[in-house]
């Protein structure tokens, strides 16, 4: 429980702990393929995130820092001391905001299609519109951004996959949306946080990802000790270059 609301996740495997966060409009169901994978040689919790999956939503607002209280009291729970973190999208918001304020729980912190940058003007103003369009138009909002996550020829070559995946989009409630859209807008840049962290950082982008700005991130790590995957698809590796993640991730824990 944490503040009066149950949080869902799931634990598989035994040995280091992993700690899977999901992206926005997702939920653990998105490591369906990931999980078996990675519990043969750890403990795996993947976690509903708040206003996502089966996880309630808290209010109109659901801050990074929010969804990081809410991990971190499911990992107090499970007498978890320490983890490697791997965060999708705005799981790796979730994960940097958990890293600001319990840096010694982490071995290591993978952002996988996510940033440590914040939103710039435009996306400001794109997540506040998308926001007050959930109110009256959701279905084709989330159809609309759903697709855009997905490199053009991908929603064909993957056709199944998407499917799935967008019919999990659809069930996040409004509300989820727009407390989520709201905290994303919110977060603070926090390269500072994820340089400084004391732990294996790794981060994945997908060349043809159109929310993430790769080469901006590329110019910022240089000459930090932050490692960089390069995948040749877009936003969500874990459906576009599914054998290629799976390989650098078991490299990423295994380490």
């Amino acid at each position: 429980m944490y503040k009066n609301i149950s949080i869902n996740y799931s634990v598989e495997g035994e040995g280091e702990a992993v700690v899977l966060l999901h992206g926005f409009l997702e939920n653990i169901n998105m490591w369906v393929d990931l999980i078996p994978e990675l519990s043969k040689t750890h403990k795996v919790i993947a976690i509903d995130l708040l206003g996502h999956g089966k996880t309630e939503c808290l209010g109109y607002v659901h801050t990074m820092e929010d969804m990081a209280d809410a991990v971190y009291a499911v990992l107090l729970q499970l007498k978890i001391g320490k983890a490697k973190f791997v965060g999708h999208s705005m799981g790796g918001y979730v994960a940097l905001a958990l890293a600001e304020k319990e840096p010694q729980m982490f071995n290591g912190l993978c952002l996988m299609n996510s940033t440590f940058e914040a939103d710039d003007k435009e996306r400001k103003k794109l997540r506040t519109r998308s926001a007050k369009m959930a109110k009256t138009n959701y279905e084709a909002l989330v159809r609309m951004s759903f697709t855009n996550l997905f490199a053009p020829e991908s929603k064909l070559k993957f056709k199944e996959d998407f499917d799935k995946a967008l019919e999990l989009a659809l069930q996040t409630p409004v509300q989820g949306y727009i407390a989520a859209q709201e905290g994303m807008r919110l977060r603070p840049d926090r390269f500072n946080t994820f340089k400084n962290l004391e732990a294996r950082k790794l981060i994945i982008i997908g060349e043809k990802d159109s929310i993430i700005d790769g080469d901006s991130i590329r110019a910022q790590i240089e000459n930090t000790d932050i490692k960089f995957e390069a995948l040749s698809e877009g936003h969500m590796s874990h459906i576009e270059n599914k054998s290629e993640l799976t390989y650098i991730l078991k490299h990423f824990i295994e380490k």
